[in-house]
Order: C-alpha cells, then structure tokens, then sequence
C-alpha cells in the first residue's frame, strides 16, 4: 500500500503530492462562491451568525460532493462531473447576482426557470446591460472552474482515500449538517427556514446552496406549516370606535354634491356566511383553523363614503414604477391634478411584496396579500391562483351588477402569465404582442398614451350610448425601468423637457421623471374623453404604482430614487414604499384628507364600499380606508395596517398608533399616542397572521369553500 493512499494524500499527474485536496476543494470553492456572493450584496451585514450557518451548510455539501466524487469507480466520469457542478453552480450564483442587483430581490430556481424566456424575451436589452455590469462578478466565479481544470488529477485522483479517512470527512460532513440545522431550525430565523421560507430570505441566511436544497425538498414534500391556531385571536363582542387618544380626524371635505341628503349606512360590511358553522363542521384542520380566523376578524364598519358611487364607473390603473416623485406641477400637470383634486391619501404605501410587478397587481386587484404558493403555473400568487376560485375580485363583483369590465396592458400580454390571471380575476383582458392589442408603436417601452387612444373610447362610447357601466383596468408600461436616455424611448421623448427644468439631477434621475411624463398625457387624454361625453362626475379613476422604481438603486451603488425624492439616505423599512394612491372623479369638488395609515391591499375593499357592492370585508387582507371601527391606541384586528414584506429582518409595519421598523426592532409610537406593553407583540402576531392566511386562500383555494356554502 503506497504512502499517498493511506494517509488519503493525493498525487497529480505529474507527481506531486497535495495533501487531501481531493476532500478540501469542493467545500473551499463552495464556500468561495458563496462568500463572493455575500461580499457583492452590499445590503446584507458581511459579518453576522448567518455567515457561521454558510460556512458549516458549505463544507457539508463541499463534502458531499467530494465523497461522491470519490466512491466513483469512473475518474474521467468523475472529473467531468465535478467540472458540470462547478460551472453550473457559477452560472447559478452568477444569475442570483444579476436578481440582487436588477430587482434588489433574490429568486427561488423555479422561478427564474419559469421566467427565463418571458424575460429573454420581453427584456432582452436589460438582460445584456445587467451582463456588462457583472462582468467583475462573472470572471471571479469562473476560479473555482478553472482552478478545478488545472487541477483536475488532483482534486479527482486515480486513487480514492481509505475508508478511514472516508469515515472521518463523513463525521465531519454530519457534525458540519447537524450543528448548522440546529443553528437554522431552532434559533431565532426558524421561520425562514421553514414556513415562511422564500429564496430572497433564505439566501442571506443559509446561503445559496442551502436554499436550492430547501427549495427542491418543499416542492417534494411541502413547505412546513405554522400552528394556525396561535394567529387566532380571541371573539371581541364590541369592537372599539374612535376617534380616540392621538387619531387624527375622520377624513375631510365634501364626499359630493348630494352628500349632506344621503343617510349614513350603518352596519358591518359583511355577507351571510356563517364561519362558526362551517368551523364545527369541517374535519380539515387547516380548512378549519381558516374558518375560526375569519370568524374572529372584526368587520369593516358602513360610513359616510358607502355607496358614493354607486352605479357609476370606474377605471382602475396600476402604473409601472410609478412613485410620488413623478407628481410635478409643471412635467406632469395632470397627474399633479388628480393627486391634489380628489381623495388625498397622506399614508399611503405601496410594499413591493418581493414579487416586482406581479406581486403590486396582484394586492392591487384582489385586496388580499401577495405570497409564495408552489403551482404548476409558478410560484407567485397570481399565477397559484389561476386555476382557483376568485370570485370576490372587483372584475367579479362589477361584472355581476351588469358592468363591462375590460382590461389592458401594452406590454407583452402573456408576461407572468398574466392572460391566464387577469381572466381567472375575471376581465376580458387583451395586451400587445399577440394578446389583441394592436398599437403604433413596437418598441421599448410601449406608449401608455397610444394604449388609451386605442381603447377608452370603446368603453365610453358604450356608456354613453347604451348606458352600460363601465370597470376597466389597466396595466401600464411606459415607466418601466431602466431609466436612461440611450435605450428607453419614453424617457427620450420628454428628455429636452426635463433636462431644461433640472439640469443638475443624474441621467437616470432626469429619465424617470421624463418617461412618467407619457404616463401623464395618457391620464390628460382619458381625462379629458370622460368630461367630452360627460361622463367625467360619473367615473372615479384610481391608480397607483405596483411598486417603487427600484431599478433606480444600484446594489451598493448610487441610490437615485432617493436623489429623487431629497434623501441622503435611509436605513428604515418603510418610507422606501411610501407612494400616491389617485382618487379622482368630476364629482369631488374639493379635496378630501385622508390621513389613515394604507396601502394598495386596501383599495379592493374601500372601493367594494364606495361603490356600495356587497362584501365581505373579513375576507380580505385590506380593509375599508373610511372604515372608523377602532382606536389609534387599541389593539385590533380591524385597525389600519401596512405590513410590508418579509426580506430576512422579519415584517414592518405601520399602524394608526405608530411604526415598527423590522431591522431594528423598534417601536416608534406617533405623537401623543401611547399603548399598552403587549401592543407590538399582538400586532406582530396579526401581522404573521395576515401573510399566512393571504397565502392559505390561495393554496387552499379557500374562495372556493366560501362560495360553494354561501351559495
């Protein structure tokens, strides 16, 4: 028995002796990739305890890799392997970086595999700036490949190690699992681990590898469920009713001309479903934890603005990248013009969801909480939902008091799958490149200008002449990043004009503002088409943005978005997503000041209540913007609330009595309020309960059991 393979030292082919290189390779280039991927992600801490759980999961499966690799009785086959392995992994970090950097978001494998040619397709021209923008990342993944080809015969040696050593690297690999799993399932990020788990939380905390592997085994055998029962909260028989101790007042102005003749409705915003019966009956326990929920949510309460609309129409818009430091005077008069003339929301947030522009329109258009539900469609909420039971949508709920309810969107119609969604939500939708909208213009971005020239008339013509109602939805694009003057048509159409107002902002600064201008004259245009057939005091238009413009922050690089909006910086959670949500319609005739805490899952039931549909307010995640059932400084589970998403630090959140910053961990109450020591603790629980139980109605498609017993 030689030297060299009883002390499980390796020898190349040249001779040369490398101590158990064979079983250090694979862990170091493991550990090295995921290292170099922390090291670019300027936004998540180098040096905390996640960086200890990378390191163990790394030299486990470096391990794992280099035991396999060893066991085989093939080398070349062997070799070849590892090589694939390593170039895949490089191609696999290398795509993780290009997410991180574009969208400031990490994605699940399925995922990005589902969207790789709607993607390739649709942002082709992006796809290739992101590429030259990684090339520092791209050369330095590719050492461990080349490193590996170099050294090959060493790495993967004729001669495999004794059992002994074997042995020895397996309690090694085991100890290196287990402490890390201990680390991951038991301490205080269990959750992203296990229920709450997503690429973009799992990455920054267990590393790349660890969450493909999680990724692959819950789409086997499921992803671990909480204890449903602990987010329930106990009957109130009362609900409190302010105003109270620090709340502002109920919102201001003249809801329309009529107003002071209407009676104020009175009584919850509910349907004839009895949650308690259904509970009792039902042997599913997860079914049966979703009824005892909805039993114990406090309704939404009828107020002064029920059924304002009643029987008129509206159009619904959400509006790529759209955020409030578009709204100029002078650029974009009439954007300026519907964000002061209506309804004023002071407080209003639109999160990104960690799902782009899918995750926006999804809570704009249902009201509930986008989330990660596995489906054969893909794994955002919108697409899980295709095939379920949606029937509370405002498309739905519209078309059942006799409304047309169009939709459109002038990008590429079929992108996210968003065909199948928006048809399952119930709209006769169509969208360009081959959906059934045809516009002048082919290029990049499409103009939201020629989407309304091409289609409000329709709608307002129908109205007009045979007395139909209208709800028509769109989808914009005009304002979709990357902002610059030298690819982006938008931008280039207004570039003088901004140029010549702020010649001092960065081009990518200058180019946002310039593209929301086509936004601006597609609202002036629709506009100006409803008060041409008189419509216009009949018609509300509401819109906002489906998330902030992020492609304005470059990954530990200029923060433009905060250039925009007189920010040096900001370290919070939640004022990043502070946006304008437009209410406008002829018949306000001035200003109502809305000062209540909201966000875009709240606009499906505020407006279900303006327009006096029948709802049920418990079965969304928003609630009615108008709706006074509660106290600033109370508990309750029908309070205002905005929860922003989960990115690894927990959820943030915004109530009538204050904010709570997830990064810190802190509680900042607002002026003059005060609450009781188990307040944050209580709103954490309801907020952990309202993204679980969103996520339930889809993957359980929990709509469908409520209409199949309520009819």
């Amino acid at each position: 028995m030689s030297y060299s393979r009883y002390t499980g030292l390796s020898r190349n082919r040249r001779g040369a002796d490398i101590p158990l290189l064979n079983a250090l390779f694979f862990p170091a280039a493991l550990l090295y990739h995921e290292l170099l991927l922390r090291a670019f992600d300027r936004s998540t801490p180098f040096f905390d305890l996640a960086l200890l759980r990378i390191v163990l999961f790394s030299i486990a499966a470096g391990l794992v890799i280099a035991l396999i690799l060893d066991l085989l009785p093939w080398k070349t086959a062997g070799r070849i392997a590892g090589g694939v392995l390593l170039g895949l992994g490089a191609v696999l970090f290398c795509v993780e970086r290009g997410c991180r950097a574009t969208f400031n978001l990490y994605y699940g494998v399925t995922f990005m595999g589902g969207m790789a040619g709607d993607v390739a397709g649709g942002f082709g021209s992006t796809v290739v700036q992101v590429v030259v923008g990684m090339i520092p990342f791209i050369l330095l993944s590719l050492v461990p490949l080349v490193l590996f080809i170099l050294l090959r015969y060493s790495v993967v040696p004729e001669e495999g190690s004794e059992n002994p050593v074997r042995i020895i690297l397996t309690a090694v690999l085991v100890a290196c699992q287990l402490t890390a799993y201990l680390l991951s399932s038991l301490g205080p990020v269990s959750s992203y681990y296990t229920y709450e788990f997503t690429a973009n939380t799992a990455i920054p905390h267990f590393g790349l590898l660890t969450s493909i592997r999680l990724e692959l085994e819950y789409a086997v055998v499921g992803v671990p469920a909480p204890s449903l029962d602990d987010f329930i909260d106990d009957p109130v028989d009362t609900p409190a009713v302010g105003p109270a101790q620090g709340e502002s007042a109920p919102p201001s102005g003249s809801p329309d001309p009529d107003a002071s003749s209407r009676p104020v409705p009175t009584g919850p915003n509910t349907l004839d479903i009895d949650f308690e019966g259904m509970a009792e009956a039902e042997t599913d326990e997860t079914l049966k934890n979703m009824h005892q929920y909805f039993a114990n949510v406090i309704p939404s309460e009828k107020n002064q603005y029920t059924g304002m609309f009643e029987g008129k129409n509206l159009i619904l818009i959400t509006a790529e990248g759209f955020a409030t430091p578009a709204i100029d005077q002078e650029l974009t008069p009439t954007l300026y013009k519907l964000s002061h003339e209506g309804f004023v929301l002071n407080n209003f947030y639109q999160p990104d969801w960690t799902q782009s522009t899918c995750g926006g329109e999804f809570a704009v258009t249902t009201g509930v909480i986008p989330s990660w539900v596995k489906s054969e469609y893909g794994n955002l909420a919108a697409q899980a939902s295709i095939e379920k039971s949606m029937p509370f949508t405002l498309a739905r709920l519209f078309a059942a008091e006799g409304y047309s309810v169009p939709a459109w969107h002038n990008g590429e119609y079929d992108y996210y799958k968003r065909d199948q969604y928006l048809t399952n939500f119930g709209y006769d939708y169509a969208g360009c490149n081959g959906g059934g909208l045809e516009l002048p213009y082919n290029g990049w971005p499409r103009s939201d200008l020629e989407m309304m020239e091409a289609t409000a008339d329709s709608y307002i013509q129908d109205c007009v002449d045979n007395g139909t109602p209208f709800h028509a939805y769109y989808m914009t694009i005009s304002a979709h990043g990357p902002y610059n003057f030298s690819g982006h048509n938008m931008a280039i159409k207004y570039q003088e004009a901004v140029q010549a107002k702020y010649p001092d902002l960065s081009e990518p600064a200058q180019a946002y503002l310039a593209c929301n201008m086509e936004l601006d004259r597609a609202l002036e245009y629709l506009v100006d088409k409803l008060e041409e057939a008189g419509i216009a005091d009949d018609t509300l238009i509401v819109m906002t943005g489906d998330h902030y413009p992020y492609m304005l922050v470059e990954d530990g690089g200029p923060d433009y978005y905060n250039e925009l909006r007189g920010f040096e910086d900001t370290d919070d959670d939640t004022s990043r997503y502070r946006n304008t949500l437009l209410m406008w319609s002829g018949a306000i005739e001035k200003p109502i000041e809305v000062d209540t805490p909201c966000s875009a899952i709240d606009i499906v039931p505020t407006l279900c209540n303006l327009f006096g549909l029948d709802y049920d307010s418990r079965l969304y995640s928003g609630r009615d913007i108008f709706a006074a059932n509660y106290q600033a400084d109370q508990y309750s589970n029908c309070m205002p609330l905005v929860v922003f998403a989960n990115k690894g630090k927990g959820n943030a959140w915004i109530t009538a009595a204050g904010t709570y910053e997830c990064s810190t961990g802190e509680f900042t109450p607002n002026e003059g309020v005060e609450v009781d020591e188990s307040y944050v603790s209580r709103v954490k629980r309801l907020v952990a309960a309202k993204v679980n139980y969103a996520k339930l109605i889809i993957q359980e498609d929990y709509y469908a059991h409520i209409q199949k017993l309520y009819q």
